[in-house]
Protein backbone atom coordinates (compact mmCIF):
# COMPACT_ATOMS: atom_id res chain seq x y z
CA UNK A 1 0.00 0.00 0.00
CA UNK A 2 1.26 3.23 -0.75
CA UNK A 3 2.47 5.39 2.26
CA UNK A 4 1.40 8.57 0.35
CA UNK A 5 -2.14 8.99 1.02
CA UNK A 6 -2.63 12.89 1.70
CA UNK A 7 0.29 15.19 1.43
CA UNK A 8 -1.43 17.43 4.28
CA UNK A 9 -3.02 14.67 6.96
CA UNK A 10 -0.29 13.06 9.06
CA UNK A 11 -0.89 9.43 10.13
CA UNK A 12 -3.26 8.19 7.18
CA UNK A 13 -1.90 5.15 6.21
CA UNK A 14 -3.84 1.78 7.37
CA UNK A 15 -0.28 0.23 8.74
CA UNK A 16 0.79 3.24 10.74
CA UNK A 17 -3.22 3.89 12.53
CA UNK A 18 -2.91 0.06 13.19
CA UNK A 19 0.56 0.89 15.25
CA UNK A 20 -0.71 3.90 16.97
CA UNK A 21 -3.91 1.72 18.13
CA UNK A 22 -1.66 -1.08 19.12
CA UNK A 23 0.46 1.08 21.14
CA UNK A 24 -2.73 2.51 23.18
CA UNK A 25 -4.37 -0.89 23.44
CA UNK A 26 -7.39 0.01 21.78
CA UNK A 27 -9.15 -1.88 18.39
CA UNK A 28 -10.33 0.66 16.76
CA UNK A 29 -10.42 5.05 16.35
CA UNK A 30 -14.59 4.60 17.07
CA UNK A 31 -13.46 2.72 20.51
CA UNK A 32 -11.77 6.34 21.88
CA UNK A 33 -15.39 7.60 21.36
CA UNK A 34 -17.22 5.13 23.50
CA UNK A 35 -17.77 7.59 26.07
CA UNK A 36 -20.58 9.20 23.49
CA UNK A 37 -23.86 8.25 23.93
CA UNK A 38 -24.88 6.27 20.86
CA UNK A 39 -27.94 7.82 19.72
CA UNK A 40 -25.54 10.58 19.38
CA UNK A 41 -23.35 8.85 16.78
CA UNK A 42 -23.86 10.05 13.17
CA UNK A 43 -24.79 6.60 10.92
CA UNK A 44 -24.92 8.46 7.57
CA UNK A 45 -22.66 9.71 5.19
CA UNK A 46 -21.15 12.81 5.32
CA UNK A 47 -21.97 15.15 1.96
CA UNK A 48 -17.95 16.26 1.09
CA UNK A 49 -17.34 17.27 -2.42
CA UNK A 50 -13.87 16.06 -4.34
CA UNK A 51 -11.33 17.52 -3.07
CA UNK A 52 -9.86 20.28 -5.20
CA UNK A 53 -6.51 20.35 -6.35
CA UNK A 54 -4.02 23.13 -5.42
CA UNK A 55 -4.61 24.27 -9.10
CA UNK A 56 -8.34 24.27 -8.93
CA UNK A 57 -8.38 25.37 -5.18
CA UNK A 58 -6.56 28.70 -5.56
CA UNK A 59 -8.48 29.71 -8.84
CA UNK A 60 -11.84 28.79 -6.66
CA UNK A 61 -10.84 31.32 -3.68
CA UNK A 62 -9.69 33.84 -6.17
CA UNK A 63 -12.87 33.71 -8.15
CA UNK A 64 -14.31 34.32 -4.63
CA UNK A 65 -12.16 37.20 -3.59
CA UNK A 66 -12.73 38.75 -6.71
CA UNK A 67 -16.44 38.91 -6.05
CA UNK A 68 -15.35 41.33 -2.96
CA UNK A 69 -15.52 45.51 -3.54
CA UNK A 70 -12.26 46.98 -1.28
CA UNK A 71 -11.96 50.43 0.18
CA UNK A 72 -9.33 50.76 -2.53
CA UNK A 73 -12.29 51.05 -4.96
CA UNK A 74 -15.22 52.69 -2.92
CA UNK A 75 -14.42 55.82 -0.87
CA UNK A 76 -15.60 54.09 3.08
CA UNK A 77 -17.17 56.39 5.51
CA UNK A 78 -18.12 53.16 7.40
CA UNK A 79 -16.01 52.73 10.69
CA UNK A 80 -18.17 51.54 14.00
CA UNK A 81 -15.36 49.46 16.12
CA UNK A 82 -12.85 49.04 12.95
CA UNK A 83 -11.71 52.41 10.94
CA UNK A 84 -9.65 53.16 8.06
CA UNK A 85 -7.04 54.68 8.59
CA UNK A 86 -3.41 55.27 6.89
CA UNK A 87 -0.79 52.42 6.97
CA UNK A 88 2.86 52.93 6.79
CA UNK A 89 4.60 50.69 4.49
CA UNK A 90 7.44 50.33 7.61
CA UNK A 91 4.67 48.96 9.59
CA UNK A 92 3.89 45.57 7.45
CA UNK A 93 7.60 45.30 6.63
CA UNK A 94 8.69 44.73 10.58
CA UNK A 95 5.54 42.32 11.65
CA UNK A 96 5.93 40.65 8.70
CA UNK A 97 9.71 39.57 9.47
CA UNK A 98 10.26 36.06 10.15
CA UNK A 99 11.41 36.61 13.80
CA UNK A 100 8.00 37.83 14.86
CA UNK A 101 5.30 36.61 11.92
CA UNK A 102 6.22 32.97 13.32
CA UNK A 103 7.60 33.41 17.00
CA UNK A 104 5.16 31.83 19.14
CA UNK A 105 5.45 31.45 22.80
CA UNK A 106 9.12 31.70 22.65
CA UNK A 107 12.12 31.40 25.27
CA UNK A 108 15.04 33.62 25.42
CA UNK A 109 17.14 31.00 23.50
CA UNK A 110 14.80 31.37 20.63
CA UNK A 111 13.22 34.52 20.88
CA UNK A 112 15.33 36.79 18.25
CA UNK A 113 14.09 39.99 20.03
CA UNK A 114 10.89 39.61 20.76
CA UNK A 115 10.36 40.15 24.18
CA UNK A 116 12.35 43.43 23.83
CA UNK A 117 9.99 44.36 21.30
CA UNK A 118 6.89 44.13 23.08
CA UNK A 119 8.60 46.01 25.89
CA UNK A 120 9.08 49.01 23.64
CA UNK A 121 5.64 48.69 22.69
CA UNK A 122 4.12 48.55 26.29
CA UNK A 123 6.19 51.57 27.17
CA UNK A 124 5.22 53.89 24.39
CA UNK A 125 1.49 52.65 24.69
CA UNK A 126 1.77 53.49 28.61
CA UNK A 127 3.09 56.82 27.38
CA UNK A 128 0.60 57.59 25.20
CA UNK A 129 -2.04 56.61 27.79
CA UNK A 130 -0.48 58.31 30.30
CA UNK A 131 -0.53 55.01 32.64
CA UNK A 132 2.73 53.34 33.31
CA UNK A 133 1.51 49.43 32.99
CA UNK A 134 0.35 48.37 29.57
CA UNK A 135 -0.32 44.27 29.22
CA UNK A 136 0.60 42.17 25.98
CA UNK A 137 -2.25 42.58 23.75
CA UNK A 138 -5.71 40.84 23.87
CA UNK A 139 -7.42 39.61 21.16
CA UNK A 140 -9.84 42.87 20.82
CA UNK A 141 -11.40 45.68 22.53
CA UNK A 142 -14.39 43.67 23.85
CA UNK A 143 -12.17 41.49 25.06
CA UNK A 144 -10.27 44.04 26.58
CA UNK A 145 -12.98 45.75 28.39
CA UNK A 146 -14.17 42.51 29.70
CA UNK A 147 -10.90 41.53 31.38
CA UNK A 148 -11.03 45.19 32.84
CA UNK A 149 -14.32 44.74 34.58
CA UNK A 150 -12.96 41.05 35.73
CA UNK A 151 -9.96 42.60 37.10
CA UNK A 152 -11.89 45.55 38.84
CA UNK A 153 -14.24 42.73 40.31
CA UNK A 154 -11.55 40.90 42.31
CA UNK A 155 -9.60 44.05 43.19
CA UNK A 156 -13.07 45.27 45.05
CA UNK A 157 -14.45 42.26 46.06
CA UNK A 158 -17.48 43.55 44.48
CA UNK A 159 -20.02 41.67 41.35
CA UNK A 160 -22.16 44.70 40.62
CA UNK A 161 -20.84 46.58 36.85
CA UNK A 162 -22.42 49.40 35.68
CA UNK A 163 -22.30 50.08 31.58
CA UNK A 164 -23.11 53.37 29.76
CA UNK A 165 -25.58 52.65 27.54
CA UNK A 166 -24.05 54.20 24.44
CA UNK A 167 -21.66 51.00 24.65
CA UNK A 168 -21.30 48.96 21.27
CA UNK A 169 -24.59 46.55 21.76
CA UNK A 170 -21.94 43.95 20.25
CA UNK A 171 -19.40 44.81 22.37
CA UNK A 172 -21.71 44.53 25.23
CA UNK A 173 -22.90 41.23 24.80
CA UNK A 174 -19.24 39.95 24.82
CA UNK A 175 -18.87 41.68 28.64
CA UNK A 176 -22.02 40.42 29.67
CA UNK A 177 -21.18 37.10 28.18
CA UNK A 178 -17.67 36.97 29.48
CA UNK A 179 -18.60 38.38 32.80
CA UNK A 180 -21.58 35.72 33.49
CA UNK A 181 -22.74 34.42 35.87
CA UNK A 182 -20.42 35.59 38.31
CA UNK A 183 -21.35 39.50 37.80
CA UNK A 184 -24.13 40.93 37.38
CA UNK A 185 -24.52 44.48 34.57
CA UNK A 186 -26.87 47.53 34.77
CA UNK A 187 -27.10 50.16 32.23
CA UNK A 188 -26.26 53.95 32.39
CA UNK A 189 -28.59 56.28 30.65
CA UNK A 190 -27.84 59.00 28.21
CA UNK A 191 -28.99 62.26 26.84
CA UNK A 192 -30.67 61.78 23.27
CA UNK A 193 -29.07 64.82 22.19
CA UNK A 194 -25.84 65.29 23.93
CA UNK A 195 -25.11 61.74 24.16
CA UNK A 196 -23.82 62.35 27.51
CA UNK A 197 -24.60 60.73 30.37
CA UNK A 198 -26.88 60.89 33.08
CA UNK A 199 -25.40 61.52 36.24
CA UNK A 200 -28.67 61.61 38.36
CA UNK A 201 -29.36 57.91 36.90
CA UNK A 202 -25.89 57.26 37.96
CA UNK A 203 -25.52 58.37 41.41
CA UNK A 204 -28.87 56.74 42.14
CA UNK A 205 -27.59 53.22 40.57
CA UNK A 206 -24.13 53.74 42.64
CA UNK A 207 -23.59 51.88 45.60
CA UNK A 208 -20.81 50.08 47.99
CA UNK A 209 -21.73 46.74 45.59
CA UNK A 210 -20.44 48.35 42.50
CA UNK A 211 -17.03 47.08 41.46
CA UNK A 212 -17.00 49.43 38.27
CA UNK A 213 -18.39 51.68 35.72
CA UNK A 214 -17.28 51.57 31.99
CA UNK A 215 -17.55 53.81 29.67
CA UNK A 216 -15.89 54.91 26.38
CA UNK A 217 -14.35 58.27 25.41
CA UNK A 218 -14.96 59.04 22.22
CA UNK A 219 -17.68 56.71 22.40
CA UNK A 220 -19.49 54.34 19.75
CA UNK A 221 -21.48 56.89 18.65
CA UNK A 222 -18.83 59.17 18.19
CA UNK A 223 -19.35 62.09 20.81
CA UNK A 224 -16.77 63.39 23.41
CA UNK A 225 -17.60 62.40 27.02
CA UNK A 226 -16.74 65.76 29.06
CA UNK A 227 -18.00 64.72 32.44
CA UNK A 228 -15.00 61.91 32.87
CA UNK A 229 -14.32 64.17 35.88
CA UNK A 230 -17.77 64.23 37.83
CA UNK A 231 -18.03 60.80 37.06
CA UNK A 232 -15.20 59.64 38.83
CA UNK A 233 -16.02 62.01 41.80
CA UNK A 234 -18.86 60.31 41.89
CA UNK A 235 -17.46 56.80 41.80
CA UNK A 236 -14.72 57.68 44.40
CA UNK A 237 -17.44 58.11 46.77
CA UNK A 238 -18.48 54.47 46.87
CA UNK A 239 -14.59 53.36 45.96
CA UNK A 240 -16.21 52.43 42.98
CA UNK A 241 -13.73 52.02 40.26
CA UNK A 242 -13.71 54.03 36.72
CA UNK A 243 -12.70 52.06 33.31
CA UNK A 244 -12.84 53.99 30.58
CA UNK A 245 -12.16 52.80 26.59
CA UNK A 246 -10.44 54.69 24.53
CA UNK A 247 -9.56 54.73 19.99
CA UNK A 248 -6.09 55.46 21.37
CA UNK A 249 -6.19 57.55 17.65
CA UNK A 250 -7.68 60.53 19.82
CA UNK A 251 -5.02 60.72 22.42
CA UNK A 252 -2.81 63.21 20.61
CA UNK A 253 -5.40 66.09 20.90
CA UNK A 254 -7.80 64.47 23.91
CA UNK A 255 -6.64 64.02 27.37
CA UNK A 256 -6.47 60.65 28.52
CA UNK A 257 -8.82 59.40 30.21
CA UNK A 258 -5.90 59.01 33.25
CA UNK A 259 -6.27 62.84 34.06
CA UNK A 260 -10.06 62.57 34.77
CA UNK A 261 -9.72 59.82 36.89
CA UNK A 262 -9.31 56.35 35.43
CA UNK A 263 -8.33 53.50 37.54
CA UNK A 264 -8.04 51.04 34.11
CA UNK A 265 -7.75 52.21 30.44
CA UNK A 266 -8.44 49.77 27.92
CA UNK A 267 -9.38 50.33 24.17
CA UNK A 268 -8.51 48.73 20.68
CA UNK A 269 -5.45 48.48 19.07
CA UNK A 270 -6.39 48.99 15.53
CA UNK A 271 -6.33 52.25 14.45
CA UNK A 272 -2.06 51.88 15.87
CA UNK A 273 -1.43 50.31 11.92
CA UNK A 274 -3.07 47.65 11.68
CA UNK A 275 -5.21 47.22 8.26
CA UNK A 276 -8.65 46.21 8.05
CA UNK A 277 -9.32 42.80 7.26
CA UNK A 278 -13.19 41.76 7.87
CA UNK A 279 -13.39 43.76 11.34
CA UNK A 280 -9.66 42.83 11.96
CA UNK A 281 -7.13 42.55 12.78
CA UNK A 282 -7.79 43.65 15.93
CA UNK A 283 -6.19 43.69 18.91
CA UNK A 284 -7.31 45.34 22.62
CA UNK A 285 -4.85 47.01 25.42
CA UNK A 286 -5.51 47.24 28.68
CA UNK A 287 -3.50 49.93 31.01
CA UNK A 288 -3.24 50.92 34.71
CA UNK A 289 -0.97 52.43 37.04
CA UNK A 290 1.98 50.35 38.67
CA UNK A 291 0.11 49.56 41.71
CA UNK A 292 0.37 45.82 43.13
CA UNK A 293 -3.18 45.49 43.47
CA UNK A 294 -4.28 46.26 39.83
CA UNK A 295 -0.89 44.66 38.39
CA UNK A 296 -1.16 41.38 40.39
CA UNK A 297 -4.63 40.88 38.73
CA UNK A 298 -3.34 40.98 35.19
CA UNK A 299 -3.94 37.88 33.77
CA UNK A 300 -2.16 38.36 30.48
CA UNK A 301 1.91 38.51 30.57
CA UNK A 302 3.81 41.85 31.38
CA UNK A 303 6.95 42.52 29.70
CA UNK A 304 9.84 44.45 31.84
CA UNK A 305 13.69 44.73 31.90
CA UNK A 306 14.95 42.49 34.63
CA UNK A 307 18.20 40.94 35.66
CA UNK A 308 20.05 38.22 34.31
CA UNK A 309 22.09 35.23 36.05
CA UNK A 310 24.90 36.97 35.43
CA UNK A 311 25.72 40.02 37.69
CA UNK A 312 25.10 43.34 36.38
CA UNK A 313 23.26 42.25 33.46
CA UNK A 314 20.06 43.04 32.15
CA UNK A 315 17.44 41.66 29.60
CA UNK A 316 13.96 41.09 28.54
CA UNK A 317 11.31 38.93 30.16
CA UNK A 318 7.67 37.92 31.94
CA UNK A 319 7.32 40.21 34.92
CA UNK A 320 4.94 38.44 37.71
CA UNK A 321 4.81 35.50 35.96
CA UNK A 322 3.29 33.37 38.66
CA UNK A 323 0.04 35.06 38.14
CA UNK A 324 -0.39 34.11 34.56
CA UNK A 325 -2.89 31.25 33.93
CA UNK A 326 0.37 30.43 31.70
CA UNK A 327 1.78 29.30 35.11
CA UNK A 328 -1.14 28.78 37.44
CA UNK A 329 -2.91 26.52 34.70
CA UNK A 330 -6.61 26.20 36.31
CA UNK A 331 -6.36 28.16 38.99
CA UNK A 332 -5.41 31.06 37.23
CA UNK A 333 -7.73 34.23 37.52
CA UNK A 334 -8.59 34.03 34.20
CA UNK A 335 -7.65 31.65 31.06
CA UNK A 336 -5.21 33.12 28.47
CA UNK A 337 -4.17 31.54 25.37
CA UNK A 338 -3.14 32.39 22.34
CA UNK A 339 -3.32 36.01 22.15
CA UNK A 340 -2.21 39.15 19.69
CA UNK A 341 1.14 39.55 20.04
CA UNK A 342 1.96 40.48 17.03
CA UNK A 343 -0.44 43.62 16.45
CA UNK A 344 1.09 44.65 19.93
CA UNK A 345 4.77 44.78 17.84
CA UNK A 346 2.57 46.91 14.98
CA UNK A 347 1.61 49.07 17.30
CA UNK A 348 4.37 49.45 18.85
CA UNK A 349 6.27 50.32 15.44
CA UNK A 350 3.43 52.75 14.62
CA UNK A 351 3.93 55.09 17.67
CA UNK A 352 7.66 55.40 17.66
CA UNK A 353 7.40 56.58 13.77
CA UNK A 354 4.90 59.01 14.69
CA UNK A 355 5.84 60.39 17.74
CA UNK A 356 4.23 62.79 20.19
CA UNK A 357 3.94 65.31 17.24
CA UNK A 358 2.22 62.96 14.60
CA UNK A 359 0.18 61.89 17.22
CA UNK A 360 -1.01 65.53 17.36
CA UNK A 361 -0.75 65.97 13.59
CA UNK A 362 -2.74 62.88 13.32
CA UNK A 363 -5.58 64.29 15.85
CA UNK A 364 -5.50 67.31 14.38
CA UNK A 365 -5.85 66.02 11.12
CA UNK A 366 -8.80 63.84 11.57
CA UNK A 367 -11.38 67.11 13.56
CA UNK A 368 -10.57 69.52 10.61
CA UNK A 369 -11.71 66.23 8.30
CA UNK A 370 -14.74 65.41 10.25
CA UNK A 371 -15.70 69.06 11.20
CA UNK A 372 -15.55 70.19 7.67
CA UNK A 373 -17.73 66.95 6.74
CA UNK A 374 -20.64 67.94 9.25
CA UNK A 375 -20.72 71.35 8.19
CA UNK A 376 -20.99 70.29 4.45
CA UNK A 377 -23.49 67.95 5.29
CA UNK A 378 -25.64 70.24 7.23
CA UNK A 379 -26.29 72.64 4.00
CA UNK A 380 -28.36 69.54 2.22
CA UNK A 381 -32.21 70.40 3.49
CA UNK A 382 -33.70 67.83 6.07
CA UNK A 383 -30.71 66.37 6.75
CA UNK A 384 -28.72 66.78 10.50
CA UNK A 385 -25.07 66.31 10.09
CA UNK A 386 -24.57 65.30 13.44
CA UNK A 387 -27.74 64.08 15.40
CA UNK A 388 -25.70 64.68 18.66
CA UNK A 389 -24.58 67.97 19.91
CA UNK A 390 -21.65 67.60 22.16
CA UNK A 391 -18.36 67.68 20.23
CA UNK A 392 -17.04 64.55 18.49
CA UNK A 393 -13.59 62.99 17.14
CA UNK A 394 -14.01 61.10 14.27
CA UNK A 395 -17.50 59.40 13.78
CA UNK A 396 -20.94 61.28 14.28
CA UNK A 397 -24.50 59.56 13.65
CA UNK A 398 -26.00 61.54 10.73
CA UNK A 399 -29.83 62.43 10.97
CA UNK A 400 -32.16 60.99 7.82
CA UNK A 401 -35.39 61.30 9.55
CA UNK A 402 -36.46 64.19 7.45
CA UNK A 403 -35.82 62.50 4.52
CA UNK A 404 -38.48 60.06 3.85
CA UNK A 405 -35.80 57.44 3.17
CA UNK A 406 -34.30 54.25 5.00
CA UNK A 407 -30.37 54.31 6.07
CA UNK A 408 -30.80 50.98 3.94
CA UNK A 409 -32.32 52.92 0.89
CA UNK A 410 -29.51 55.66 1.05
CA UNK A 411 -26.82 53.33 1.42
CA UNK A 412 -28.00 51.11 -1.48
CA UNK A 413 -28.16 54.22 -3.81
CA UNK A 414 -24.60 55.39 -1.99
CA UNK A 415 -23.22 52.22 -3.52
CA UNK A 416 -24.28 52.70 -6.99
CA UNK A 417 -22.00 56.06 -6.55
CA UNK A 418 -19.18 53.65 -5.17
CA UNK A 419 -19.17 54.98 -1.72
CA UNK A 420 -19.52 53.29 1.53
CA UNK A 421 -22.33 54.96 3.62
CA UNK A 422 -22.40 54.96 7.37
CA UNK A 423 -23.64 51.87 9.15
CA UNK A 424 -27.51 51.75 9.96
CA UNK A 425 -27.64 52.70 13.72
CA UNK A 426 -31.78 51.90 13.57
CA UNK A 427 -31.34 48.43 14.84
CA UNK A 428 -29.11 49.16 17.98
CA UNK A 429 -30.19 52.58 18.39
CA UNK A 430 -34.17 53.55 17.34
CA UNK A 431 -34.69 55.63 19.37
CA UNK A 432 -32.49 57.62 16.74
CA UNK A 433 -34.64 56.03 13.97
CA UNK A 434 -33.11 56.31 10.63
CA UNK A 435 -29.44 57.38 11.62
CA UNK A 436 -26.28 56.09 10.34
CA UNK A 437 -23.11 55.97 11.93
CA UNK A 438 -20.43 57.82 9.77
CA UNK A 439 -16.61 57.98 10.22
CA UNK A 440 -14.10 60.57 8.81
CA UNK A 441 -9.86 59.88 9.36
CA UNK A 442 -6.95 61.60 8.08
CA UNK A 443 -7.30 59.13 4.55
CA UNK A 444 -10.35 60.85 3.42
CA UNK A 445 -9.40 64.02 1.35
CA UNK A 446 -11.77 67.46 0.72
CA UNK A 447 -12.81 65.39 -2.35
CA UNK A 448 -14.16 62.75 -1.00
CA UNK A 449 -16.05 64.20 1.28
CA UNK A 450 -17.41 66.74 -1.45
CA UNK A 451 -19.16 63.51 -3.26
CA UNK A 452 -20.20 62.34 -0.45
CA UNK A 453 -21.71 65.64 0.07
CA UNK A 454 -23.16 65.54 -3.43
CA UNK A 455 -24.19 61.69 -3.62
CA UNK A 456 -26.71 62.24 -0.88
CA UNK A 457 -27.64 66.18 -1.97
CA UNK A 458 -28.57 63.69 -5.07
CA UNK A 459 -30.52 60.63 -3.30
CA UNK A 460 -32.03 63.05 -0.99
CA UNK A 461 -33.66 64.92 -4.36
CA UNK A 462 -31.76 68.92 -3.19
Amino acid sequence: MSKKVHPYIPNMVSEVKQEMLDEIGVQSVEELYSCIPEDLHFKGTMNIPKALNELELRRHIEGLLNKNISTNEYINFLGAGCWQHFIPAVCDEVNQRAEFLTAYAGEPYEDHGRFQALFEYQSLMAELVDMEVVNVPTFDWAQAASTSIRMASRITKRTKILLANTLSPERRKVITNYGTPQLSFEGIKFNLNTGLMDLADLEEKLSNEVAAIYFENPSYLGFIESQGQEISQLAKKYDVLMIVGVDPSSLGVLAPPSQYGADIVCGDLQPLGMHMNYSGGQAGFIATYNDPKFVNEYPSRLFGIIPTVKKGEYGFGDIAYDRTSFADRENGKESVGTQTALWGITAGVYLSLMGPNGMYELGQAIMQNSQYAVMQLNSINNIRGSRITSPFFKEFIIDFNDTGLTVEEINSRLLEQKIFGGKDLSLEFPEYGQAALYCVTEVHTKEDIDKLVNALSTIVGY
